[in-house]
């Protein structure tokens, strides 16, 4: 078979080198771009001769996947998979399979980085420090003795609420589909409104689906507490960010730290929250990490491994 990394995985080359050693041995073709496009001709000559094809979050939409005539599974090096063409999969019975779990503890930890962040004003301290005016020091919050509110109790929340145990913090959570791992850590499941008015932290760890998107709206923030910070390391769209935006101006709420918006960065200029009082902002990096990206590479290679053994893993259902 013929087998194509489309993108690269920010890894060493040695380490693709490694990793694709499993793969030639048994007498397979790797090919492996190690350059990143977002043209569409490029993807589709790069694809057309492919049996498989490894990209991580670089578009690959139906245009491309349907000129790919060889093509019988996309590896996807990433744990969503909405940035591929999921019908021209399900026209040409394509598998497709993530690499979920990779970046939990990366994820979980810039959750409480930026926690730490508008609690402590790190950033804001790293800036007053540097003026020549500076006004003084100033006074902070802590974690420990806080409620803190997870909205879904995956792997990756599960990760997180540990995190903010270790600081002291009492959790309760929502999710439609409780984890007796999440009640075994300690969490209070309650309803989504409960957790808003109860939590000092609010953090969203759901996937982007119809029933999720914009489900933390206006009427949401009125349910918070005026001292309660909101944390999105999940996806943008979960929350109606405009509402957010105005939320934090008028302080409904005291705080957001927020990692994903409603379109990958860079972000418009006038988009609301680039000017919102009291945010916290990063350019969807909660994945990004060294110690993540190898996670990933091994999870991916992994994957091609068991598909070409006939027993393919990590699938997502179409």
């Amino acid at each position: 078979m013929r087998i194509k990394l489309l993108e690269p995985l920010n890894v060493p080359h040695e380490l693709i080198e490694e990793l694709a050693a499993p793969i030639r041995a048994k007498g397979h073709e790797f090919i492996y771009y190690k350059e990143k496009t977002t043209d569409l001709t490029e993807l589709a000559e790069r694809s057309k001769d492919a049996d498989v094809v490894m990209i991580a979050n670089n578009p690959y939409p139906t245009e491309v996947i349907e000129q790919a005539k060889n093509l019988q599974y996309i590896n996807v090096a990433f744990t969503g998979v909405d940035h591929v063409g999921l019908t021209s999969i399900q026209n040409q019975e394509i598998l497709l399979s993530n690499a979920a779990g990779y970046a939990n503890q990366a994820v979980a930890e810039l959750c409480v980085g930026l926690t730490l962040d508008l609690y402590r004003k790190i950033t804001q301290g790293n800036a007053e420090i540097r003026d020549e005016n500076f006004p003084g020091p100033f006074q902070g919050g802590e974690i420990n003795g806080k409620i803190v509110g997870v909205i879904g109790t995956g792997k990756i929340g599960l990760v997180t609420a540990q995190l903010y145990k270790a600081f002291g913090a009492r959790l309760v959570a929502y999710d439609p589909f409780p984890n007796p791992n999440a009640v075994a850590l300690g969490i209070q499941y309650l309803t989504l409104d409960e957790v808003l008015a109860q939590a000092d932290i609010v953090t969203l760890h759901l996937p982007l689906l119809p029933s999720t998107k914009g489900l933390i709206s206006a009427d949401k923030f009125q349910l918070m507490k005026k001292s309660a910070i909101l944390i999105n390391c999940a996806r943008g769209p979960i929350v109606d960010n405009a509402a957010l935006a105005e939320a934090l101006n008028t302080g409904q709420i005291a705080g957001a730290g927020i990692d994903v918006f409603d379109m990958e960065p860079p972000i418009p200029a006038d988009y609301p929250l680039l000017n919102a009082k009291n945010a916290i902002l990063t350019p969807h990096i909660g994945f990004l990490t060294n110690e993540a990206m190898v996670k990933r590479a091994r999870i991916a290679f992994d994957n091609i491994l068991a598909f070409l053994d006939g027993t393919p893993q990590n699938l997502i259902a179409k």
